[in-house]
């Protein structure tokens, strides 16, 4: 994999990542572009114990455009996109509008004598894993996605040196049923000045669990419980298994996990990296198999914190999906969305066997 990095025009840089050694990727960025915005607001919410970023420069973003305007196309003679390049396989920028960044400007230090105040420091980056507009993650070939694991990795190990920088979370949004605001597949990479909600009670039953057990890890326990048990299995080999969590929140959530308990993307194999391609591929192809029509998902990395419980995580791809039927989606109602109550209307055994029979 060849990796060239360069500066857009209003500073921002572009990572290429080729499958050939000899490509060329010295194509300028010809747009006059203003500088990028400071970085976001996070203010400290007392009564739960969490971060709320306010970005309000991201009200402008740009929302579904043209195939004609994309930003996320390679550049023609006739459209300057983000990617000045005519072509690429895999391209990673900064975000435009970054809910994160190291644009940083002063801030007051509190709300109230309850709710702190902090720039929201980071990196936000986009990951264009095709420069084909209507393609998907579930066209490409097993070769670009090892590419963008490799991508992933990169960018991963180089976001988490990064000052104040706690957790990195990859992933992927499709379909404007999730929310998506750009209809080219691309996925996103959040660096983060704190630990997130959902990993801090992750490592805190992992840690309950490990004091208990004399220092086993959880994630690994429960991964092979559902392999024993392998009526919520999906799919697998010999590295990594798919399975539905026996209690799974959404009507079609699969776990990809590696059998090796691994903190993050970087500390996979070459075996591990060149067997998730095939696997996630055929998982990916049974979601859009499933309706006959393409799939709306979230595709979430889970990965340790930078610098602390690392020994407690176990990297796995969390796949999960809005739709519960045909012409049916799922919305986060009340207890859900206030009280953080899932209720499932698919058992997750009767999910896995339709997943499997796809």
């Amino acid at each position: 994999m060849r990796r060239t990095a360069i500066r857009l025009a209003d500073g921002r840089e572009l990572i290429y990542f080729d499958e050939r050694d000899d490509a060329v990727r010295d194509q300028p960025d010809r747009r006059d572009l203003p500088p990028p915005p400071p970085a976001s607001q996070l203010r400290y919410d007392p009564l739960t114990d969490e971060w709320v970023a306010l970005a309000v420069h991201r009200q402008t973003r740009i929302f579904l455009p043209s195939a004609a305007q994309c930003p996320l196309c390679p550049s023609t003679d006739e459209w300057f996109s983000e990617i000045p390049a005519p072509d690429y396989d895999v391209a990673v920028f900064e975000n435009r509008f970054p809910a994160l960044s190291g644009n940083v400007v002063d801030e007051p230090t509190e709300m109230t004598p309850f709710t702190a105040v902090r720039p929201g420091q980071g990196r936000c980056e986009v990951v264009c894993f095709t420069d084909d507009h209507h393609g998907s993650f579930a066209g490409l070939p097993p070769r670009r996605v090892r590419t963008v694991l490799d991508a992933l990795a990169d960018r991963t190990a180089t976001l988490g040196e990064l000052p104040g920088v706690e957790q990195v979370f990859c992933f992927e949004n499709r379909g404007v049923e999730i929310g998506v605001t750009l209809h080219h597949p691309h996925g996103q990479i959040y660096a983060f000045p704190f630990v997130t909600p959902r990993t801090r009670s992750l490592l805190g039953a992992a840690r309950r669990h490990a004091e208990r057990t004399g220092g086993r890890n959880l994630y690994a326990d429960v991964l092979a419980a559902e392999r024993a048990a392998g009526e919520r299995v999906v799919a697998g080999n010999e590295h990594w298994t798919a399975y539905v969590p026996a209690a799974a929140r959404w009507p079609f959530e699969v776990h990809l996990a590696p059998h090796r308990p691994v903190p993050d993307i970087p500390a996979l194999s070459e075996a591990e990296r060149d067997a998730f391609g095939p696997l996630y591929l055929d998982l990916l192809r049974r979601f859009d198999g499933l309706f006959d029509a393409p799939m709306p998902y979230i595709a979430a990395w889970h990965q340790a914190p930078v610098r602390v419980d690392r020994e407690l995580g176990h990297l796995h791809l969390q796949l999960f999906s809005v739709r519960r039927a045909a012409d049916k989606l799922k919305y986060l109602a009340g207890t859900e969305s206030a009280m953080g109550v899932f209720s499932n209307d698919i058992a997750p055994e009767q999910a896995a066997a339709r997943l499997r029979a796809v």
